[in-house]
């Protein structure tokens, strides 16, 4: 048989209860309402980064970029909305270094470039030569200048198999880094 519970006891064990629920919410909802709080009001964020580029995170895609292509890979593209300059070569070289220190993953991924200005007889010779894998692309200046920015020179981005812009180099950028990174998206990727 039940002892009667006193009076006093009752009210020591619903108080007891209660703590524990308010415990067990603030565990469980709790670090959910702090993680949107930071979200929301940026504190706590850390500063650094992992990769070398500029993200994208806006949901922009090559189409936006003003280059009309349908490419099932990842891509290094190389943008220019003049004519292929100095910089832009060193661009284009440089999408295919990467293209190759992709070693076995290099089926997984492609090189093109996209200019507004048709090629220098020359150097449009030269990449049939020596680049056979370079996809080559009309450029939309305008949709270009809208996403680049005004007075954008050569550039290269990695575009996601979707279309979806991701990273974004400028003619300074090291290839080292942007390898690293390239490598890190198709590591972590589950398509393309």
């Amino acid at each position: 048989m039940n002892p009667a519970i006193t009076l006093p006891e009752a009210s020591t064990r619903r108080r007891r209860g209660r703590l524990q629920l308010i415990l067990l919410l603030a565990v469980v909802i709790g670090p959910m309402i702090l993680a949107s709080a930071m979200y929301q009001w940026r504190f706590w964020v850390p500063e650094s980064r992992s990769y070398h580029g500029e993200l994208i995170g806006n949901g922009q895609t090559r189409a936006d970029l003003g280059v009309a292509a349908e490419e099932s890979r990842w891509q290094l593209l190389v943008t220019t909305p003049d004519a292929c300059a100095a910089d832009c070569q060193q661009l284009v070289f440089l999408a295919r270094q990467i293209h190759i220190g992709l070693n076995r993953e290099a089926t997984r991924a492609a090189h093109a470039l996209a200019s507004a200005l048709p090629l220098e007889a020359d150097y449009a010779a030269t990449l049939r030569r020596e680049y056979p894998q370079l996809t080559r692309y009309p450029l939309q200046p305008a949709a270009h200048a809208r996403t680049a920015g005004e007075g954008a020179g050569a550039q290269l981005w990695i575009v996601d198999p979707h279309g979806n812009l991701v990273l974004r180099y400028d003619s300074r950028s090291k290839g080292k880094g942007i390898l690293d990174d390239l490598r890190y998206l198709l590591k972590i990727s589950q398509i393309g």
